[in-house]
């Protein structure tokens, strides 16, 4: 069933009992119950004591990489039954969809038995601020900080591993009108180093310029953030690629912690027969 505006605050209630591993779901309803962006649809098995949630955005295009569907679920085999059975998730049109890797596996055995074909896009450790206190002392001072505004979209963009076309820009463009950013400018008022929120309240796109490098930007930014984001009231995490072994040192001396044994999973889903008639 499709969830109403009142039983998404439910929604999000419910899936703080199941933290942290429900923290991507629980973190895309706090910010979607604040915040109004790109539209989406949440999902259940039923209601009010669910056990499988899906956060599927609209439209969902072939190339369009960045609108995935968010699961979690704390029952495998009621997420198997879901779906399986469910029409929440079109097997037939491009997907990209996130959730814990364990019930990745169980979405890959449905797929392929469906004539799917499956892409690994990401698998990133999970870290997670759950006291600011535990944040060090940073000296910022002589940086200028301020957030990101519409005229820097290119500039992320152009930077950011996954960027570079139409439908990043889109993405980025959303995530600093709508959700907090945070950046260091230099003496001409532009930035060099900075960081965003992604919808599910994540924090990422971390980057400095290679020439301000050095320069302690990247702890100033994630402190900032971090402090801006627990003041309002959002939960304080961010997914970090496995082999990205310089961030997740970053994080880590930060006061960041992690259940060493979970990882997020991004995987893309092709339908066989659409892929060879593209």
């Amino acid at each position: 069933m499709e969830l109403t505006n009142d039983q998404l605050k439910i929604a999000e209630t419910e899936l703080r009992r199941h933290l942290p591993r429900s923290q991507q779901a629980y973190g895309y309803l706090v910010l979607r119950n604040r915040v109004r962006s790109d539209p989406v649809k949440v999902f259940v098995d039923r209601w009010p004591q669910f056990s499988v949630i899906i956060c599927r955005p609209q439209c969902e295009q072939k190339g369009d990489l960045f609108k995935y569907i968010i699961v979690f679920s704390n029952n495998e085999a009621i997420l198997e039954e879901t779906i399986r059975k469910s029409f929440v998730i079109d097997w037939t049109r491009y997907l990209c969809i996130e959730t814990s890797l364990p019930h990745m596996e169980i979405l890959k055995t449905v797929a392929s038995e469906k004539g799917v074909q499956s892409h690994n896009l990401a698998v990133c450790h999970m870290v997670m601020l759950t006291d600011v206190s535990h944040l060090p002392s940073i000296d910022s001072s002589g940086i200028s900080l301020s957030s990101l505004d519409e005229s820097h979209v290119d500039l992320v963009n152009q930077m950011w591993k996954f960027g570079k076309d139409q439908v990043a820009v889109r993405m980025i463009q959303n995530m600093i009108i709508n959700f907090p950013s945070c950046c260091v400018l230099d003496a001409e008022g532009q930035p060099v180093s900075w960081i965003l929120t992604y919808a599910s309240c994540a924090m990422g796109m971390l980057y400095t310029q290679p020439e301000h490098r050095g320069k302690g930007y990247a702890k100033v930014l994630v402190s900032t953030m971090a402090k801006k984001l627990h003041s309002e009231g959002y939960p304080v995490y961010c997914f970090i690629e496995e082999e990205n072994t310089v961030s997740y040192k970053l994080f880590k001396d930060m006061g960041f912690t992690e259940d060493p044994s979970y990882r997020e999973a991004w995987f893309e889903f092709n339908d066989i027969e659409m892929k060879s008639n593209s």
